[in-house]
């Protein structure tokens, strides 16, 4: 039974989704460990979602401490087949100011220390990726933002960093001379491994500041963050309300289908363990 059709991701400053009826907590047991935090589900809209807080209930988790793959394999168990992803971000242009969203459709990688994919251990897929989010929910996002009176760039590209600490002069003028627009610790990740789990997936990028390279702002400090912060999560969950009222029931993506022609290993030679490992995901292309 399908316990939720989209999943929200809650970023910093977005620790729970507000507007939930019939809330109840449930504790996800993955095959790669614990999730971030409990999924919230409940009714949005007449929709059913799960809420994740994706560094936990009171902020407690590095973005290098994030347990990726648990937290998109604990959505695909509970049937959602989207997530809205919400991320405070720092901005590389002039043009995205603080209190703006951007709905990036690329990423840059600049971390080093994460695991990003599903497979291996004899088991090996290579996803398309060359589009990383999901242009109809692109499109819904966009929509919704509309809908909320909330300042919205639709495209752009967010460069994702290794953190905790922010970034040099030097990488945040190295990001701006390659024309990426926001530059954040977390999504990247979070798309790669829902392509490969099928599940279609977008980024609402909210700008919390001009991260250190904008020469009339002081270098950013968490207070400073932390005030916008406050802010854009009031203007995230309307956001998301919207978002979620507006997508369609039906997906007409090819998100659902990344694994179609994407799975080298014959299926013969693929270690029980991991079939079982991965039953909710290939299981359908090991008939």
């Amino acid at each position: 039974m399908q316990q939720a059709e989209i999943g929200i991701i809650g970023g910093s400053g977005l620790y729970q989704m507000p507007g939930l009826s019939d809330a109840h907590e449930v504790r996800q047991q993955t095959p790669f460990g614990d999730p971030s935090d409990v999924y919230v589900l409940g009714s949005l809209d007449g929709r059913k979602v799960a809420f994740l807080a994706r560094h936990a209930r009171g902020h407690k988790l590095l973005p290098s401490e994030l347990n990726f793959r648990a937290n998109i394999y604990g959505f695909k168990q509970l049937g959602a087949e989207r997530i809205v992803s919400v991320s405070a971000v720092g901005s590389l242009k002039e043009e995205h100011k603080p209190l703006d969203f951007v709905i990036p459709n690329q990423f840059i990688d600049r971390t080093r220390h994460r695991v990003d994919t599903f497979f291996g251990d004899g088991v090996v897929a290579h996803v398309g990726f060359g589009d990383p989010v999901c242009d109809e929910m692109m499109k819904v996002v966009r929509g919704a933002c509309k809908v909320a009176d909330v300042s919205a760039k639709l495209g752009g590209t967010y460069v994702c960093m290794e953190g905790p600490q922010f970034s040099t002069k030097a990488e945040s003028n190295l990001y701006r001379s390659w024309g990426a627009d926001v530059i954040g610790m977390t999504n990247l990740q979070e798309a790669k491994l829902a392509r490969e789990a099928e599940i279609c997936y977008v980024t609402i990028a909210m700008v919390t500041d001009y991260d250190c390279w904008h020469p009339h702002h002081d270098s950013v400090t968490v207070e400073q963050i932390v005030s916008v912060l406050v802010k854009n999560a009031e203007n995230a969950a309307k956001v998301v309300k919207a978002t979620v009222s507006a997508m369609p029931k039906a997906r007409s993506c090819k998100c659902g289908r990344a694994l179609a022609n994407a799975i080298l290993t014959d299926p013969a030679t693929i270690p029980a363990a991991t079939k079982e490992k991965l039953r909710l995901i290939l299981g359908k292309y090991l008939k």
